[in-house]
């Protein structure tokens, strides 16, 4: 697999954690239906591009072309 396609799809799954944390902060301080409007989007928008990129990784496992870390060694 090419880097810059595990580099898109690690990235990918970052940012879908930013936005839910964003989108988690900011419901708790919404006071109109707008901004509640506002973070399901942000929220439904984390879930549509984290569901895609682990159905992508997913793929690439399948193929044998993403490399799961490896515990390190206890000797």
């Amino acid at each position: 697999m090419a880097r810059s396609t595990r580099s898109l799809i690690e990235k990918s799954l970052a940012i879908s954690r930013q936005l839910t944390i964003l989108a988690d902060q900011s419901e708790a301080q919404c006071h109109d239906d707008g901004c509640a409007v506002l973070v399901g989007v942000i929220r439904d928008c984390a879930y549509k591009i984290r569901g895609r990129a682990e159905q992508e990784r997913e793929v690439h496992r399948l193929r044998g072309k993403w490399e799961l870390a490896t515990a390190p060694s206890v000797e």
